[in-house]
């Protein structure tokens, strides 16, 4: 009876396990199919990521700012090395590196199945490296900045991983990138590639990015606005040179700057291209666009006198205070529209912005690009500051008129000038001249738009330009900015920058700029430098005409020499 219940409790078991087997290989062949197929297709597969070479980014001439270099990494596995220091010591005689350092590489990676060892560009280096077990090579692109310092803050950098972080590389990094690919490998147990199986994706180069730079203009600019800066010791500075005709950019540099090859130990500070980032309230280098705009409404004409008071102008207008305007030295009398831009006159400006009101006033501003973005190729730029006339003052209509209660960038301010420059038709400024395939088609031109409409009229642009803006340079505030060769036409500006921790203007800190062109009959170039924060301790001027217009002047002779005007 006991053997009987013995093999009646073990055939039972039996089923039991024979279940319990036939269950586990359902559901390893069934359930879990699809994941044990996966998991055994990745085990014999590797993968080779292919990148695309970034795209380079040139000058109008052609000159390389950015560029991709094709380079080799040599790398280990450590958990493919059994003895470190015999892999290491193997390695060492072929890459010129001590065995001790590759060791160390090896042994405090925290990836098992990579350590980098050395970025090299010797073939032969690679092919021995690739020989000893354990080590492996790999294709990437390194980026250069042939340039250095000298359009950083145009061109940007990129990142490690090949993203751009600032400037045009930014602005274009989906088009600089281009395309990964990936290659699919059948692979041994150790990883290693056997024989071709698929290709996911196609891979295509970045395209090329053509800017209007001109690097020797950028070099003529930097060298003088750097010069200036040391000397008297400022804080930042800008400069710009554009084409008035077409709005091209042909030099942008922002001080201090800093060098795209060593960008991680930068102050992040210096990435920023100030002519698009930084506002600020223009001071006087506004005049000349508020009696265009005046010119234009016929509230003044050129030959009328207005009187400045001959001491401090105050009073009411529409029945409110605007308080009491003075002159920055000397007070006038009976002045013309021209007259009142060569002596730079507070005060007849601040009656011309009476006779505009807050209105037409307001819309010429807007007409010129003030309180708007200029739209020019880079990330990071700023409307400034234009409030609308139902937030301004009793104060407004006669403050703005010289400068005050509005920011401006230095980009729009050259905008403005541009416009006048070309004879009041509109301008808009850029950098990116064309943009090129791989395979060398263009798929973006930029052509100068047609000269069609007027901001103000062509007869007022012009004489501002060649009447007024001429007499501030040979008669006014400007003679600094005098060349023998050519005859040029600008103007200057100073203003006091407001508190940072509290109300007012500060009588210590000025922005000092200047704004020029040449040759005033046919403009062929507009310049602007400003410069922040002369430092006044040195016991030397700070006014627009002194600090920056003498630059500005080296700035447009050296350019027109370099361009050949005649």
């Amino acid at each position: 009876m006991r053997s009987v219940r013995v093999t009646i409790f073990f055939s039972l078991f039996l089923i039991v396990l024979f279940l319990a087997l036939a269950g586990r290989c359902f559901y390893l062949q069934s359930v879990k199919a699809q994941h044990y197929l996966d998991e055994s297709l990745r085990q014999q597969r590797a993968e080779r990521s292919r990148q695309p070479q970034r795209g380079p980014i040139l000058d109008c001439r052609g000159r390389v700012l950015a560029a991709s270099n094709g380079i080799q990494t040599i790398f280990a596995e450590p958990r493919n090395i059994k003895d470190a220091k015999e892999t290491s010591s193997e390695l060492a005689p072929h890459i010129d590196m001590g065995a001790h350092v590759i060791c160390q590489l090896i042994l405090e990676s925290r990836n098992p199945g990579f350590a980098r060892i050395k970025t090299t560009t010797d073939a032969n280096e690679c092919a021995a490296a690739s020989r000893i077990h354990g080590i492996g090579t790999y294709s990437d692109w390194q980026r250069h900045y042939p340039m250095g310092r000298l359009v950083s803050n145009v061109v940007g950098f990129t990142a490690n991983d090949n993203r751009g972080l600032e400037g045009i590389e930014r602005k274009y990094d989906t088009a600089l990138r281009g395309s990964p690919a990936r290659n699919i490998f059948f692979a041994d147990p150790r990883r290693r590639p056997i024989r071709p199986k698929e290709q996911d994706g196609v891979l295509t180069n970045g395209v090329g990015i053509i800017l209007t730079i001109d690097s020797t203009i950028q070099q003529f600019a930097r060298d003088e606005l750097a010069a200036r800066i040391a000397e008297y010791e400022a804080e930042s500075g800008v400069a710009i040179v554009a084409e008035p005709q077409t709005g091209a950019i042909l030099a942008m540099v922002s001080l201090p700057d800093f060098d795209p090859d060593h960008a991680g130990t930068t102050d992040p500070n210096n990435f920023r291209s100030r002519a698009l980032t930084d506002w600020y309230e223009p001071g006087s280098i506004l005049k000349p666009i508020v009696a265009a705009i005046a010119l234009d409404a016929g509230v003044v004409n050129t030959t009328e006198k207005i009187f400045c008071e001959n001491g401090p102008y105050s009073g009411k207008h529409n029945g409110k205070s605007f308080g009491t305007i003075g002159e920055f030295k000397n007070y006038f009398g009976d002045l013309t529209v021209r007259e009142i831009l060569m002596n730079s006159s507070n005060i007849g400006m601040a009656k011309i912005g009476q006779r505009l009101d807050a209105e037409r006033l307001y819309e010429g501003l807007r007409l010129f690009g003030f309180g708007e973005k200029t739209g020019i190729e880079l990330p990071g730029e700023v409307t400034g500051l234009l409030r609308t006339p139902d937030k301004w003052t009793s104060y407004s209509v006669t403050r703005i008129p010289w400068g005050h209660e509005i920011c401006v960038t230095a980009m729009q301010m050259i905008r403005a000038y541009c416009i006048l420059a070309n004879g009041g038709r509109l301008v808009s400024p850029f950098l990116v001249r064309a943009v090129v395939e791989d395979d060398g088609e263009v798929t973006e031109l930029k052509q100068p738009p047609p000269p069609v409409g007027y901001l103000v009229r062509h007869e007022v642009a012009k004489w501002v330009v060649s009447e007024a803006l001429v007499s501030v340079v040979n008669e006014g505030g400007g003679k600094r900015a005098k060349l023998d060769k050519w005859q040029v036409f600008g103007k200057s500006g100073t203003a006091n920058i407001a508190k940072s921790d509290s109300r007012g203007y500060s009588q210590r800190d000025y922005v000092s700029s200047f704004i020029c062109g040449a040759p005033a009959e046919d403009p062929a170039i507009v310049v602007l430098v400003s410069i922040r924060k002369p430092n006044r301790s040195l016991g030397k001027h700070y006014i627009g005409g002194i600090v920056s217009a003498p630059v500005a002047a080296r700035i447009t002779e050296r350019t027109l020499t370099y361009l050949g005007v005649d």
